[in-house]
């Protein structure tokens, strides 16, 4: 069971290089997506403190494009629990290293389960308020 100072999320940084980008130079939406996924996947880990999967990934809104070079950031946050389920909310901003803009570029929402030694679903503590 997590304790009462455990974080529900999850907060990772990427800088885009040249592999990570598609023809126009902009980062491919799939590796977005990935590192939306693993994010989610920390905050989720660190909530139930078992093993999690990706049930679901839903309304990914891709606002912005995100330029080789830029600093990435993505944070999950838990907003709800079930009783294996857990609804992580996650953005993806991009930062400017020179110039220091910081923009909201893709928003998300995923689905992750835990699972028991067996691979079922299993309990999850409630989300503290």
């Amino acid at each position: 069971m997590p304790s009462d100072h455990q974080p529900v999320h999850a907060r990772l940084q990427e800088i885009v290089f040249p592999d990570h980008t598609n023809h126009l130079g902009t980062l491919f939406g799939g590796q977005a997506l990935a590192w939306m996924d693993k994010a989610a996947f920390i905050a989720a880990s660190r909530h139930a403190r078992r093993t999690v999967v990706t049930a679901r990934s839903e309304q990914v809104d891709f606002r912005r494009p995100i330029r080789q070079g830029q600093l990435v950031e993505v944070e999950a946050r838990i907003i709800s629990v079930g009783t294996s389920a857990m609804q992580v909310d996650v953005e993806l901003h991009a930062e400017d290293l020179l110039g220091g803009e910081r923009v909201l570029c893709t928003r998300g929402r995923f689905t992750m389960v835990a699972l028991d030694a067996q691979g079922r679903p299993t309990a999850v503590p409630p989300l503290r308020q």
